[in-house]
């Protein structure tokens, strides 16, 4: 199905549709940007850089077409001195990626949902492709 063996000895191990492995991709590289940047420290100087850092390490992880990062702004800090910065949490994130398996495509998200509290990750469309 896809282009080398290698890819075919991968695919072997998944028992699922296209749209069940690109949804099981999509939440695998929103998990792998949590889990890999919160923590980070982060001012107003370097949160672009950030940003964009993010997003190509995203895009080289396979079957990933799009990935849009954005950091809340609100939360950072003008620098006044060495130790005045502030670390990267789960609820500054708002994450969106495009992973495209087989004929399948699949638009995931993380961002902050007030209503819970929470820096959720979910799947926000399906579409055979």
């Amino acid at each position: 199905m896809r282009g080398s063996r290698r890819e075919a000895k991968a695919d072997s191990y998944f028992s699922c549709t296209d749209s069940e492995r690109a949804a099981f991709e999509a939440g695998i590289k929103l998990g792998t940007i949590y889990h890999q940047f919160v923590g980070v420290p982060l001012s107003a100087d370097n949160v672009e850089t950030l940003e964009k850092a993010i997003e190509a390490g995203s895009k080289v992880q396979p079957f990933v077409e799009d990935v849009k990062v954005r950091i809340d702004r609100s939360k950072l800090k003008t620098k006044r001195s060495q130790y005045d910065y502030v670390s990267l949490t789960g609820d500054m994130l708002d994450v969106t990626l495009k992973v495209r398996y087989g004929k399948a495509m699949v638009r995931a998200s993380m961002k902050l949902i007030k209503e819970i509290d929470y820096p959720l990750m979910f799947i926000e469309e399906i579409e055979r492709v």
